[in-house]
C-alpha cells in the first residue's frame, strides 16, 4: 500500500478527522434482506487509503449502501497514503473514526493491542460461510474476530503495453529469465522495458515479495514474514539479486534511476500508458486496471494487458502474493453494524467489481460480476491460487513495513539507488526488523 511522507501535517489531518466525526442517534438494526431499511439512522465516518479511480470506486459503494439505508450518513475521508501515521494519531488523541478499511494486518494488530478496535462476532456466520478460512484467519486475533476482508488484490501480475510488445516482437514471458531476456528486447526495440513507482516504496516491496516466494519458496516466506529467519538469510540476498537484475539497468527504468525514484504508483501507469509511453511494463496488482482506464485513453487488449509474474522455480509462476483491505470497527454502534452487514454482501462487491481495479475475496461472487475479462482473469486467479501468500510488508509492524521512507519501504528505495549493495541492505533490513519487532 502506499504512503506519503506526514510530519506537522498530523495536527491539521487528524483535526479533519475530528471534524466528520458526528454523533449518531441510532435505533434497531441492520435488515437481513436487501430494502431499503429506516430504522437505522445517524452518520457513519470511515477512512481508507484510496485515492484517484479507488477512492471514486468506493464512493460508489458507499452510495449504494445508503440507498438501502437512507437514515444512514456515510462520511468518507481518504488518508492519503498516510494511513498507519494518520489513524495512530487520531486513536492516541481519543478521535478515530467510526470505521477504517486497513491494507495491513500487521497494523491491525497493533491497534488491537491498544484496545481501539472493537470485535465483530456478529459477523463470524457470514464470513465462515463466505470467505476462505485464510481470510477469516487474518481477521481473528487471539480467537476474536475484527476484520471482514473487504476487497482482495492480485499483486502477482504485470501490467504491459500491448503495442511496444509488439513492436519490439515480445511474447509475455512466463519465466523470470524470459522476462529479462525480454526487457532487453524491448531496450533495443527503443523503449524502455520497466515502468516503476519507486516514488512509493511499496511497490517495490511488492516486487521484492514475488521474486522471494518464487525462488525461497512458501514455507521460507511464512519465516521470513514473521522474523522466524533474519533478513540476513542466504534467501533473501538471493532475491535481492535477482531485484538487483531488474533495477540495475538504469538504462531499462522509465526516467532512469532517478525518474524511477521520482515517479509515484499513479505516475508510472501514465509513464507506460499514456499518449507518450515512456516504459513498456508496470510490475504492479491487479488494482493498476483501475488507474489505466481512469488516467489514459488505453483500451483492454488493444492497449494494454497482464501476465502473471512468471515463475523463477518450476510450478511458481502460479504462486500468489495478494494484499487485501479488511474493514474494521472503532465504534461499535447500529449504524457501523449496518455498514459492515452490508459489506459482507454479494451485492457490495458487484457494485465495486462494477467499476473496476476490484477483487473480491467473497467466495459467492460470480465471475460475471467483472464486466471486464481482463478484471475477471485476475480476480479468479487470485480466488483460485494454488499457493496464496498475503503481501509481506502488510503482514509486518507497521514501522518497519508500512511507512514512509523507513523499513523495507525505504531500504528498497536505497536499494534502486545502489542495486550492488545487497550484503549492505539485508544488514539494513535486519536492523530495522529487530527494532520493529522489540528484540
Amino acid at each position: 500500500m502506499t504512503r506519503f511522507r506526514f510530519g506537522a501535517l498530523a495536527v491539521a489531518v487528524t483535526a479533519a478527522l475530528t471534524s466528520i466525526l458526528v454523533a449518531a442517534n441510532v435505533a434497531g438494526g441492520a435488515p437481513s434482506k436487501q430494502h431499503e431499511n429506516t430504522a437505522v439512522s445517524g452518520s457513519v465516518s470511515i477512512i481508507s487509503e484510496a485515492t484517484g479511480a479507488g477512492q471514486k470506486a468506493f464512493k460508489e459503494v458507499l452510495a449504494d449502501f445508503e440507498k438501502l439505508y437512507p437514515n444512514v450518513d456515510t462520511k468518507y475521508t481518504s488518508a492519503g497514503r498516510n494511513l498507519t501515521t494518520l489513524l495512530s494519531t487520531a486513536v492516541a488523541g481519543g478521535n478515530p473514526p467510526d470505521m477504517a478499511l486497513l491494507p495491513q494486518p500487521g497494523f491491525m494488530r497493533e491497534l488491537i493491542k491498544k484496545k481501539a478496535l472493537k470485535p465483530i462476532t456478529f459477523m463470524r456466520p457470514r464470513i465462515k460461510a463466505d470467505w476462505s478460512a485464510s481470510w477469516m484467519q487474518l481477521g481473528t486475533v487471539n480467537g476474536r474476530l475484527y476484520a471482514l476482508y473487504l476487497k482482495g488484490a492480485n499483486k502477482s501480475t504485470i501490467w504491459y503495453n500491448v503495442k511496444l510488445f509488439k513492436n519490439a516482437g515480445v511474447k509475455t514471458p512466463k519465466t523470470f529469465a524470459a522476462l529479462l531476456k525480454a526487457a532487453k528486447t524491448l531496450k533495443a526495440s527503443g523503449t524502455r522495458a520497466y515502468s516503476l513507482g519507486g516514488g512509493d516504496g511499496w511497490t517495490l516491496t511488492d516486487i521484492f515479495e514475488n521474486i522471494y516466494v518464487r525462488q525461497a519458496g512458501p514455507a521460507l516466506y511464512d519465516k521470513l514474514s514473521t522474523h522466524k529467519i533474519k533478513w540476513t538469510h542466504p534467501s533473501v540476498k538471493a532475491a535481492l539479486r535477482s531485484l538487483g537484475k531488474i533495477f540495475g539497468d538504469s538504462g531499462n527504468l522509465a526516467g532512469g534511476t532517478s525518474g524511477a525514484l521520482e515517479a509515484n504508483f499513479a505516475a508510472s501507469v501514465t509513464n507506460a500508458f499514456g499518449a507518450n509511453p515512456k516504459g513498456a511494463m508496470v510490475l504492479e496488482g491487479d488494482f493498476a486496471q483501475g488507474d489505466i482506464t481512469s488516467s489514459t485513453e488505453s483500451k483492454p487488449r488493444t492497449d494494454f494487458n497482464f501476465f502473471p509474474f512468471p515463475a523463477i522455480k518450476p510450478g511458481s509462476g502460479a504462486y500468489v502474493v495478494g494484499g487485501g483491505d479488511a474493514v474494521v470497527m472503532f465504534r461499535d454502534k447500529p449504524a457501523t453494524r449496518a455498514l459492515m452487514r452490508y459489506f459482507g454482501t454479494v451485492r457490495a462487491a458487484n457494485v465495486w467489481a462494477k467499476e473496476g481495479g476490484f477483487s473480491s475475496p467473497n467466495k459467492r461472487v460470480k465471475g460475471s460480476a467483472y464486466q471486464d475479462p481482463i478484471a475477471r482473469r485476475a480476480a479468479l486467479a487470485l480466488a483460485k491460487a494454488k499457493i496464496f501468500r498475503f503481501d509481506m510488508s502488510d503482514l509486518q509492524p507497521a514501522a518497519f513495513g508500512g511507512t514512509a521512507g523507513q523499513g523495507m519501504w525505504g531500504l528498497l528505495q536505497d536499494f534502486l539507488r545502489n542495486p550492488k549493495s545487497v550484503d549492505a541492505t539485508a544488514k539494513k533490513l535486519e536492523a530495522a526488523a529487530k527494532k520493529a519487532y522489540g528484540k
